[in-house]
């Protein structure tokens, strides 16, 4: 890559690291800082990724932050940092905690990086997008939320299960909010070109829909002390590619609303083109009446959370 591109990444725990050592496998940036509260799991972490690098002879170089402004003039800043989801908790649950580091973090972000494109990670991932955006002032293209590629390859990885062919060839669409309001759009969704509905039953498919929903609390449960990072932290890399390369990619991701299917000062996620000025476009599709209620329960189900940080006056800063 001729661009000398720079990403950050606040939090360097599973999501975060996975997330940076994806980008140095593939020299997709070719500076990495990771910012972290604990400085020296930021420097270890930064040290074998480097290593690593080394012997991918990849030209990233990671580094880990001393302060906040070591992250200026970065293109992307990832923002993973938040309290994990442990087994038995909602994201329900990790609405005041995750708001208050989101809320701390994006400030910092947006006095060192101003210009930069913000990927949120943290959960709940909707809720804690729309709190970047508002805390940090920033115009609707500038902060997206990950969390439909990683729905749509966990349903794509459910459809292969089911069917036991296809790998590869599997292209599932999803929609609306990370996680129980998922709007699984099987329409649009198709094994080498064959829509989904002309392999599966009705039954299997509801099956598919319920376990995605559930992913990350399945993962949760074996796991027992920590969450999924893997396909989340992929799931970003992909992101960070379309800006910095400026792909125009169409991705399901958590974006503000303005008018978009009908709904304003909301965040959920639609299909969104990436490309170097971030969600350059909202792609609206045509939805049937079931797919239109589904995402209107996703986004009031948003709109309760943001309604309870704005009883708390969480947005006064």
């Amino acid at each position: 890559m001729e661009k000398q591109s720079k990403v950050s990444i606040i939090g360097a725990g599973n999501v975060g690291a996975t997330i940076g050592y994806s980008l140095a496998m593939h020299g997709t940036c070719h500076d990495l800082i990771l910012v972290d509260r604990e400085e020296d799991r930021a420097k270890g972490k930064a040290l074998d990724m480097s290593q690593a690098a080394a012997a991918a002879r990849s030209h990233t170089t990671v580094k880990s932050a001393q302060s906040y402004k070591d992250i200026e003039n970065s293109e992307v800043v990832v923002i993973t940092a938040g309290s994990p989801r442990l087994p038995g908790m909602t994201r329900d649950d990790l609405l005041m905690t995750n708001a208050k580091i989101t809320k701390e973090v994006i400030l910092k972000v947006r006095e060192y990086a101003p210009d930069a494109i913000v990927i949120m990670v943290s959960n709940p991932l909707d809720t804690m997008t729309y709190v970047a955006l508002k805390v940090g002032n920033y115009p609707k293209n500038q902060v997206i939320g990950m969390a439909g590629i990683l729905d749509s390859a966990r349903m794509a990885h459910f459809i292969y299960e089911k069917l036991g062919f296809g790998s590869g060839q599997i292209r599932a669409t999803t929609m609306g909010g990370h996680g129980d309001y998922m709007v699984p759009l099987q329409r649009y969704s198709t094994v080498a070109g064959i829509p989904l509905t002309d392999l599966l039953k009705t039954e299997d498919i509801d099956e598919i829909v319920e376990r995605t929903k559930r992913g990350g609390a399945e993962i949760v449960g074996y796991l027992k002390t920590g969450s999924a990072y893997y396909a989340p932290a992929k799931a970003t890399a992909l992101m960070i590619k379309a800006i910095l390369t400026d792909s125009k990619q169409i991705y399901p991701c958590a974006v503000y609303l303005d008018g978009e299917y009908g709904y304003h000062d909301i965040v959920n996620g639609v299909p969104t083109t990436l490309g170097k000025n971030g969600a350059e476009n909202v792609i609206e599709i045509s939805l049937n009446h079931c797919e239109r209620e589904q995402f209107r329960k996703s986004i009031n189900s948003v709109q309760m959370l943001i309604d309870v940080l704005n009883k708390k006056n969480f947005f006064e800063i």
